[in-house]
């Protein structure tokens, strides 16, 4: 009786065995799902890199009148004597005689390495022109953006959720604002105000005694008193957009059956919200970051018009409307695409971590 009563107990012991075999099988399985999801993802991205660059270089070249043919004209203009045959050595020179797939491969292979060559116009090594300018844009661009959310996702998370019509109707209004004054209206205004009140138009990055100096305490100091002003104005409508966005995914989740069974099991109130509906709908928020970066980034050049910011976009607005340098607007277009499809990598990835129905797509 002894023996078997032994045997009895043990047999659940040799039952769980297999389940727990069962279950390394099936995390190390998630985990090979996982990274497979991850390399497919980066080849897309490598892909999508090299494409926006092969329409980037056509377009480049499809510009009237090659980089040789640009720069000699302005010398002439300058009052020295091209020749015919001075425009045939330059393109030489320049590899555009040779054929335009190799140019692309040349140029693509450059960038990747982080190097563009020499500006058509200036005759001066792209990298040494942007310097710090497409770091500066970044980062006013990423600070927008930060803005944006830190202030749009509780607010539109109180606007879905809230039942006080002055609250809702007030943020209603707000967001209406933000979306209908256009940025460049609002930078005018600001400056408008400070001009007359304070006497400072708020304009540029830096003061006139930091402009080139070496990074240091100081300078950063002199740098964010300044800074607020286009992040705040980049932040302006894309706050206002993304309010309206995080409010219609909210209200739309919480109209469904799982936070109304989540609320009938018990679970109410902030953890409710911040456990069920609200971690649905931010995940299209997530995934939405590239294309809020792009947007900010196509209303900074005109913004840095009007404060006369030192970056890359009032660069970009020079290289295209005026010097009509396609060199140098290639590279900061190439430079900001990879920064948005590193973005939107990253968050797919992150997606991928958080969010277990995405989990639950990749495991099959």
């Amino acid at each position: 009786m002894l023996r078997a009563g032994v045997l009895a107990r043990s047999t659940p012991t040799k039952k769980t065995r297999p389940k727990q075999g069962a279950s390394a099988a099936g995390a190390q399985l998630g985990m090979v799902q996982f990274l497979r999801f991850a390399g497919i993802r980066a080849v897309l991205a490598f892909f999508t890199l090299c494409l926006v660059s092969f329409i980037v270089f056509s377009l480049m070249e499809l510009v009237p009148g090659d980089c040789a043919e640009r720069y000699l004209a302005f010398k002439n203009s300058q009052g020295a004597q091209i020749s015919v045959a001075d425009i045939e050595a330059e393109r030489i020179r320049l590899g555009l005689d040779r054929p335009f797939f190799e140019r692309w491969v040349k140029w693509i292979f450059g960038a990747f390495q982080g190097e563009f060559g020499d500006s058509c116009i200036l005759r001066l090594n792209i990298n040494q022109l942007l310097g710090q300018k497409v770091w500066l844009s970044i980062g006013i661009c990423l600070g927008s953006l930060f803005l944006a959310y830190l202030i749009a996702i509780p607010v539109g998370i109180i606007a879905a959720t809230s039942r006080n019509p002055f609250l809702n109707n007030g943020l209603r209004l707000v967001s209406y604002l933000g979306l209908a004054l256009p940025n460049f209206l609002l930078a005018l205004m600001i400056m408008l105000f400070s001009t007359v009140f304070f006497g400072n138009s708020l304009t540029g990055l830096f003061s006139p005694e930091f402009r080139d100096a070496p990074w240091d305490w100081p300078r950063i100091k002199d740098f964010l008193s300044h800074v607020w002003l286009p992040v705040f104005i980049l932040g302006w409508s894309a706050t206002a957009f993304a309010i309206q966005t995080v409010r219609a995914l909210m209200s739309d989740e919480i109209s469904k059956l799982y936070v109304t069974a989540a609320a009938a099991r018990g679970v109410s109130g902030r953890r409710l919200l911040l456990r069920y509906p609200a971690r649905h709908a931010l995940s299209p928020i997530i995934n939405s970051l590239g294309f809020d970066l792009n947007r900010i980034f196509n209303e900074l050049p005109i913004v840095a018009l009007i404060l006369t910011l030192t970056e890359a976009g009032s660069l970009l607005i020079e290289a295209l409307a005026r010097s009509n340098d396609q060199q140098l607007a290639g590279a900061i277009i190439f430079f900001l695409t990879a920064s948005i499809v590193a973005i939107n990598f990253i968050t797919d990835i992150t997606l991928a971590l958080v969010d277990p129905r995405i989990r639950r797509s990749i495991l099959g």
